[in-house]
C-alpha cells in the first residue's frame, strides 16, 4: 500500500519526501532530528528484502517450530479451548486458520486464538534479559497476515525476526525493570510490538509503517496482575492473545489506508515517555538489522515457567551425578533471583510452582509434560513429603544481568553431606543452545498427540525448508485438525 506524504509528514522528517535515502545513519539522524519513529519504520520496510545470516535463519526456524508446537498442544488445553470457542462464536471472514481445528476466520480473530493457544501453557520461548515471551504473539500474528496475503515462507521468517526485535527493543528502550516496577508486565507490554512484525508481510511504505507503530502504541498494555490468574487463561491473553490481536489490528488498519500519528515514538505525547520514567531511545535502534533478538531467546527444555528451568537443571544434575533417591535427602534449598519469587515461589499452577516441580523432579528423576500438568501430583503424599522439606528463597546475588535466570540448589543429605550446584544457563539458552534435533524432538512430543506422528513430521520437515515455500497457506493443511 502506498501513502502520500504531505507537508506535515515532510516537516516531521519523512525520508522519501526529503530525499535522504542511502545516507549514513548518523547523518540521517542529524538531518531528521533523530526521528526514532522513522528509523524504526524504515527498518520495517527494509525487512522485506533483508538477507538474513545463516545463524539467524536457523534461529528463526527453531523458534517457529517451537511456537507451532506450543500452539498445537495448547489448542487442547483449557485456555486454548476457551479462545477457539470464543473466536468461533465471533464468525469473521475466512482469511486465516486456527490451529488444530477446522476453523477459518478473520486475521485478527485467528491471531488472537492462535496466540492464546501458544501461551495456553509454559512451553513457548522466553527472552531472559527483557523477560518477554516473543514467540507466542509474533508467530500467530505473522501466520495470520501471511495467510491473508499469500506471503512466502521467507517472508514469514523475516516477520518473526522483525517481531522479536520490535518487542524486545521496546522493552530495552523503556527499561525492563522500570516497566515491572510500575506494576506492568514486561510480557504484555512487549507483545503488541512483537506482533507488529507481521508488518513485514505487507507492501506498506514508510508512512504506513509509521501508522502501524502508532496504532500499536495506542494498544500497548499489560499489568503484572496476571500472576493472580490460577487458570492460565487470562495469562494466555495477557502474554500472547492481546498482543497478537492488537498487532494484527494495527497492521491491517494501516494496510487498509487508515491514517494515524506520524511520530508516536518521538512526539510530545510519545509512547516511550508514557511508559517509562527513564527511556533510552538508542536502545531501540542501536545494532538494528545487525544484532537480532531472535538469536537471544531461550527455548525451554522443560514445559514449565521459565524461572524453574535452572532450578530443575541444578536439582537433576545433582541427583544424577550422586545417584540420589528422595530418602537420601534431608532438605532442599533452592535459591532464585529475587524477582522470580513472586512468580514461581508458591503458584497455584503446577507447571509454575517451583517447590512442587523440584519435589517432583527429585522423586521421579525428571519432569515430563504430563507431570508438569498433573494437578493431582500437588496432593500426592510422596511429593508432599519432599515439598515439606523444600525451601525456595530469593537471592540478590542471582540478580545477574549476564545470567538473569540462574539458580542454586543446595541439598543436605541425611549422612551430613551438603551438595550444591549453580546453573547459570540452562539448556535452551543461547549460551547452552538446543540442537536442531533437540528442538524437533520437543516439538514431536507436543504435536504428535494432537496431529499424529506422521503429520507432525510433515510439519517439522516443512519448517526446516520454510525459506523455500512459495505460499504459507500451504502450512494451513498441516496445522488443521
Amino acid at each position: 500500500m502506498s501513502f502520500t506524504i504531505n507537508r506535515r509528514h515532510a516537516m516531521a522528517g519523512g525520508v522519501t519526501a526529503l530525499g535522504l535515502v542511502g545516507m549514513a545513519p548518523l547523518a540521517l539522524q542529524a538531518a531528521t532530528g533523530a526521528d526514532l519513529t522513522g528509523q524504526v519504520a524504515r527498518h520495517m520496510v527494509a525487512m522485506r528484502d533483508i538477507k538474513l545470516p545463516p545463524e539467524v535463519l536457523e534461529a528463526a526456524k527453531h523458534r517457529i517450530l517451537d511456537t507451532f508446537a506450543a500452539m498445537i498442544s495448547g489448542a487442547r488445553m483449557k485456555p486454548g479451548l476457551a479462545a477457539v470457542g470464543y473466536v468461533r462464536g465471533l464468525g469473521g471472514a475466512p482469511q486465516a486458520s486456527v490451529v488444530a481445528s477446522n476453523l477459518r476466520t478473520s486475521t485478527v480473530n485467528a491471531a488472537l486464538a492462535n496466540a492464546m493457544c501458544a501461551h495456553a501453557d509454559e512451553t513457548d520461548d522466553f527472552e531472559p534479559v527483557t523477560k518477554a515471551h516473543p514467540g507466542c504473539s509474533t508467530l500467530p500474528a505473522a501466520l495470520a497476515m501471511g495467510e491473508k496475503n499469500g506471503a512466502s515462507g521467507l517472508a514469514l521468517i523475516r516477520a518473526m525476526v522483525l517481531g522479536y526485535d520490535l518487542g524486545c527493543r521496546l522493552l530495552m528502550t523503556l527499561g525492563p525493570d522500570l516497566v515491572r516496577g510500575s506494576h506492568r508486565s514486561a510480557e504484555g507490554t512487549a507483545a503488541t510490538y512483537c506482533a507488529l512484525g507481521a508488518a513485514a508481510l505487507t507492501a506498506m511504505d514508510e508512512t504506513g509503517m509509521r501508522y502501524a507503530l502508532s496504532y500499536g502504541a495506542q494498544q500497548v498494555s499489560g499489568l503484572w496482575s496476571w500472576v493472580e490468574d490460577e487458570d492460565h487463561i487470562e495469562k494466555g491473553f495477557d502474554f500472547a492473545g492481546m498482543g497478537a490481536r492488537n498487532g494484527v489490528m494495527a497492521v491491517t488498519m494501516a494496510e487498509a489506508g487508515l491514517t494515524g500519528v506520524h511520530d508516536v515514538l518521538d512526539g510530545t505525547h510519545n509512547l516511550l515517555k508514557a511508559l517509562s520514567t527513564k527511556p533510552d531511545p538508542q536502545q531501540f535502534v542501536t545494532g538494528l538489522g545487525q544484532s537480532f533478538f531472535i538469536t537471544k531467546s531461550a527455548i525451554k527444555t522443560y514445559t514449565v515457567g521459565y524461572p524453574n528451568q535452572s532450578a530443575l537443571d541444578a536439582l537433576l544434575t545433582l541427583r544424577k551425578e550422586n545417584q540420589l533417591t528422595p530418602d537420601m535427602v534431608a532438605s532442599v534449598l533452592v535459591r532464585l533471583p529475587t524477582d522470580a519469587i513472586g512468580i514461581v515461589g508458591d503458584s497455584a499452577m503446577p507447571d509454575v510452582n517451583c517447590p512442587h516441580l523440584v519435589s517432583v523432579a527429585l522423586l521421579k528423576g525428571g519432569v515430563s509434560f504430563v507431570d508438569a500438568h498433573d494437578a493431582a501430583l500437588m496432593k500426592d503424599p510422596a511429593v508432599l513429603a519432599i515439598r515439606a522439606r523444600t525451601k525456595v528463597v530469593g537471592d540478590q546475588s542471582l540478580m545477574d544481568p549476564a545470567a538473569p535466570r540462574g539458580a542454586i540448589v543446595e541439598l543436605t543429605l541425611k549422612d551430613g553431606r551438603v551438595l550444591t550446584h549453580h546453573t547459570r544457563f540452562p539448556s535452551g539458552t543461547p549460551e547452552n543452545p538446543l540442537s536442531t534435533q533437540d528442538v524437533a524432538a520437543k516439538a514431536m512430543d507436543l504435536i504428535a498427540p494432537v496431529l499424529t506422528r506422521a503429520r507432525s513430521q510433515k510439519l517439522i520437515d516443512a519448517v526446516w525448508a520454510l525459506e523455500k515455500m512459495d505460499d504459507v497457506r500451504a502450512l494451513a493443511g498441516l496445522l488443521r485438525a
